[in-house]
């Protein structure tokens, strides 16, 4: 008996050794609200405080972090690679990949923003988190305070970054329903996801080359007026980087985010394929008619939808690396 009991003794030791290692080892933690309240507690007030001044000024700032937000969470995860500036050892990182260039902007705001958290916390705040923060009150601040929410933190930052992988997981405008919800179904989101965070086409600006090739210069089920005020307004031949003006993507609400973009797709008036193929399935088109018809159904939706999507594959505990820059990763 003494013999099997030592024998027990040395088992559970070894198990709670084995339990303690494992938990000191680990890699990463959830992300939570607040992460920076003990380490950075004005982290988010001197966000949301850059991101006002730079909405008055022009409103087009935030569509940009939004969309941002969206472009780098589905590329590598929400770990701000999408910032990263080319370098001889990586000379084609996301930014400089067809979805992104010449049509993203708004790495100067990042920029600015990096400063000034950075000269009340040195090293403390991720990128990450700063993109997701920008675009959290880019929400709040375009909707008059409509879309209110909390987005957790403690994001790390990537330190890879790469043209080629943006083209394997941001769908171009053109694309199907079945394309389209693939798309977000390997990023663990769902076709209400989708509709949902589609939204965020009422607000911002698109290059007439992504929708002139399918939208007006073949067969589409776009708004007759619409079509010719667009024409009057691009090239028959607009191209990536060339002749390529841009236009408001909604006309109707100008610089305010809510529920108009779901009208728009009931009338026909939206620019891309992708907006206009919602109303191609039962289901989603029901979403559709939904949210443009219910107050605050959209509203309270985008919200959840943005917290998820800006938890997709994250970087957190020992992973990555708090960048000093945005657009570079440290080198110790």
């Amino acid at each position: 008996m003494a013999a099997l009991a030592a024998k027990l003794h040395v088992l559970m030791a070894c198990a709670l050794l084995l339990l303690a290692v494992g938990c000191q080892a680990s890699p990463f933690w959830p992300l939570e609200v607040g992460f920076y309240h003990d380490k950075c507690p004005q982290a988010e007030a001197v966000v949301k405080a850059v991101m006002e001044k730079a909405i008055s000024q022009n409103p087009g700032n935030g569509a940009a972090m939004i969309r941002m937000l969206f472009h780098d969470c589905f590329v590598e995860g929400c770990d701000a690679s999408v910032l990263l500036d080319p370098t001889p050892f990586s000379p084609t990182p996301e930014k400089l990949s067809p979805p992104n260039d010449p049509s993203l902007r708004g790495f100067e705001l990042i920029d600015a923003i990096k400063d000034a958290v950075e000269a009340a916390c040195p090293g403390v705040v991720s990128c990450a988190d700063i993109v997701a923060f920008a675009a959290r009150d880019a929400s709040c601040i375009l909707s008059r305070g409509k879309v209110n929410f909390d987005m957790p933190s403690g994001r790390r930052d990537g330190t890879f970054s790469n043209a080629s992988e943006p083209l394997r997981f941001l769908v171009p405008p053109d694309s199907n329903l079945g394309e389209l919800v693939d798309s977000f179904v390997v990023k663990g989101l769902n076709a209400e996801d989708l509709v949902i965070l589609s939204g965020a086409h009422t607000i911002g600006r698109s290059h007439c080359s992504s929708f002139v090739p399918d939208r007006l210069n073949a067969p589409s089920d776009i708004n007759g007026g619409l079509a010719a005020f667009l024409r009057s307004q691009c090239p028959a031949d607009a191209t990536p980087g060339g002749n390529d003006p841009t236009v408001m993507q909604d006309v109707v609400t100008l610089n305010k985010l809510d529920r108009q973009y779901y009208k728009n797709v009931l009338s026909h008036t939206v620019l891309f394929t992708s907006d206009a193929a919602l109303m191609t399935s039962e289901e989603t088109a029901r979403m559709v008619v939904d949210n443009a018809n219910i107050p605050g159904w959209w509203e309270d939706r985008f919200e959840k939808a943005m917290v998820k999507m800006a938890g997709i594959e994250v970087k957190t505990g020992y992973q990555g690396q708090i960048r000093k820059n945005c657009r570079a990763i440290n080198h110790y």
